[in-house]
């Protein structure tokens, strides 16, 4: 039986990286997308040294067109079509972001690589997933992206408002919204990892790698009957 494949950015490190070890040892080929190819090298060899030999390295920034069309090439070369596609590159910008004073900089920063970024390798990769028996897609949104729990005074992160890293997280929700609705033979989720500690945070978090990755992977292998165009934390549903 032919091995299921997955392309996931940002994944030399981090939740990303865990990621690519769960679904290795799930079964699938992973193709470890990272913009860094000593990084990215590290990484493969890494999981190699663990057993999990079904792993491949591709250069990929998702904020540069022309890498992500060298990536897509790579892959079309590797097989026929890609089954799984996991948009986990992402950047939190600079802590703390005050709404008032935070440079717009920043904001174009975040933005271009948690929206334009993956808007940009959704759009290459798509046609080669469209061949697959059971394509999906997982954007690694955040919960700082929920609207919904940002306007509840007893969450527990109600107090951690962000101008640019959250909104971004809201904005890529609303794309996998549109996203699910127009690719309606796929699965298209968007999946929360919970604080995890990773050098994303300076290794804050309270979760640990193994549980961030969890649910990603989890959205990741879900069958043809499973569920599309919604937003899924460990917990389950997540309010938009």
């Amino acid at each position: 039986m032919k091995k299921q494949t997955v392309l996931i950015t940002g994944a030399n490190k981090g939740i990303g990286l865990e990621t690519a070890r769960q679904l290795a040892n799930a079964g699938y080929h992973i193709f470890l997308g990272a913009r860094d190819k000593a990084n990215g090298d590290n990484a493969v060899a890494q999981l190699k040294a663990e057993g999990l030999n079904d792993v491949e390295f591709v250069l990929i920034d998702v904020v540069d067109d022309e890498s992500v069309k060298q990536a897509y090439e790579a892959v079309c070369k590797r097989v026929d079509y890609l089954d799984v596609l996991i948009n986990n590159a992402g950047i939190p910008g600079s802590i703390p972001q005050p709404v008032l004073s935070t440079p717009i900089e920043t904001y174009k920063q975040v933005y271009e690589v948690n929206v334009f970024g993956v808007a940009r390798v959704t759009q290459a990769f798509v046609p080669l997933m469209q061949a697959a028996p059971n394509p999906r897609i997982v954007n690694v949104t955040s919960d700082l992206g929920s609207l919904t729990l940002h306007s509840d005074p007893t969450w527990r992160h109600y107090d951690v408002k962000t101008a640019a890293y959250g909104p971004s997280k809201s904005a890529l929700n609303g794309y996998t919204i549109a996203l699910a609705y127009e690719l309606k033979n796929f699965r298209v989720n968007a999946v929360n990892p919970g604080y995890t500690k990773t050098d994303f945070n300076n290794n804050q978090g309270y979760k640990t790698v193994e549980e961030g990755a969890a649910p990603i992977a989890k959205y990741a292998m879900i069958d043809k009957d499973g569920p599309t165009g919604s937003y899924f934390s460990d917990y389950g549903v997540t309010p938009w």
